[in-house]
């Protein structure tokens, strides 16, 4: 995203985002990827082009945009009364999604219209506020859990990886292998 410093979320900011936002799903899916330009973008969500070149910078960078938005997680993770459980059922549904043809295009837009970082710490936040939900239910119900950046480490990392670099290597029984490792080799010892 641009390094230029963001309005107030709420008001007349907002409304252009959400315009934009909507303005670049529908024409990815009416004209397709390659026909997007910023003019088209603009007139689509009634903004002028110099209010997307303001905000975003370039094309990519509100290609990044959408792409974050779009990997926000909608709900917070099933809660299956067992930490292993849910964590499973999260890291497999985390699996199909991001390594869906969409899911893999979400996340190198995302990273590609990325100068600063920021999205991609974007990103990882939305993982590890997910993790930090199954965990402290976990603590409620006197589970021992892993420390967040366990889980993240150890779980969420590997599948990244494999989701952008060897996406043929990857399956829920792996997905699985990974949370068993989480919790039962790296849980804190009690002393």
């Amino acid at each position: 995203m641009s390094s230029q410093p963001r309005s107030r979320p709420g008001g007349r900011s907002a409304r252009v985002q959400q315009s934009v936002h909507q303005a670049v799903r529908d024409l990815e899916t009416e004209v397709g990827r390659a026909a997007l330009t910023v003019p088209l973008v603009a007139k689509r969500a009634g903004v002028t082009p110099s209010t997307i070149y303001r905000r975003w910078g370039d094309m990519q960078e509100l290609l990044s945009d959408v792409a974050v938005e779009r990997l926000r997680p909608e709900t917070t993770p099933a809660d299956l009364g067992d930490l292993r459980a849910d964590l499973e059922a999260w890291a497999v549904q985390f699996l199909e999604e991001m390594s869906s043809t969409a899911g893999r295009a979400y996340i190198r837009d995302a990273l590609a219209g990325d100068p600063d970082g920021g999205n991609a710490g974007q990103c990882s936040a939305y993982a590890f506020e997910q993790v930090e939900v199954m965990l402290a239910r976990a603590g409620e119900r006197d589970e021992p859990v892993p420390a967040v950046d366990v889980v993240i480490d150890h779980v969420v990392a590997p599948m990244m990886y494999r989701i952008l670099f060897r996406p043929g290597l990857l399956d829920a029984d792996y997905v699985r292998a990974l949370v068993d490792t989480a919790l039962t080799r790296l849980l804190p010892r009690a002393d």
